[in-house]
């Protein structure tokens, strides 16, 4: 994991989880929970997220130049599921495949991967929570 080694320097430096000063990008596609995972962390003290928009855009590396997160976290969806959270925005399964293809490089540098398909928004938090805590122990 890229961002493990910086975490821990910073983390060294403060005597308790330095929230405000670790660096989050959120992607996904449309409807996978970015924010209300966003909200969820900021409640939890962490104020520096990023959500750049990288399943609108065809730079690949967006969600980097964006922030330059030390933690990248990837929330994915499919096109069902999409439809059940937003059965207002229909714009076809094209759409979903065509934002994952834009993703894709997002994904294989992804620090934590949730499948947001089965969860409620409050599950999802607490997966990333859990992920978050784990780094400073």
């Amino acid at each position: 994991m890229r961002m493990v080694s910086r975490y821990l320097q910073i983390f060294m430096t403060y005597s308790s989880p330095p929230n405000s000063v670790l660096r989050i990008a959120i992607v996904g596609p449309c409807s996978s929970g970015k924010s209300s995972l966003r909200k969820a962390l900021n409640q939890a003290g962490y104020t520096n997220i990023r959500n750049p928009s990288q399943e609108h855009t065809e730079i690949q590396d967006r969600w980097l130049r964006v922030g330059q997160p030390d933690i990248l976290i990837y929330l994915d969806v499919d096109y069902k599921n999409t439809l059940l959270r937003r059965p207002h925005i229909d714009l076809g399964p094209q759409r979903i495949v065509k934002q994952k293809k834009r993703l894709e490089h997002a994904l294989s540098h992804a620090d934590l991967y949730i499948d947001t398909n089965q969860l409620t928004a409050n599950q999802i938090a607490q997966k990333a929570l859990s992920f978050l805590d784990s780094l400073g122990k």
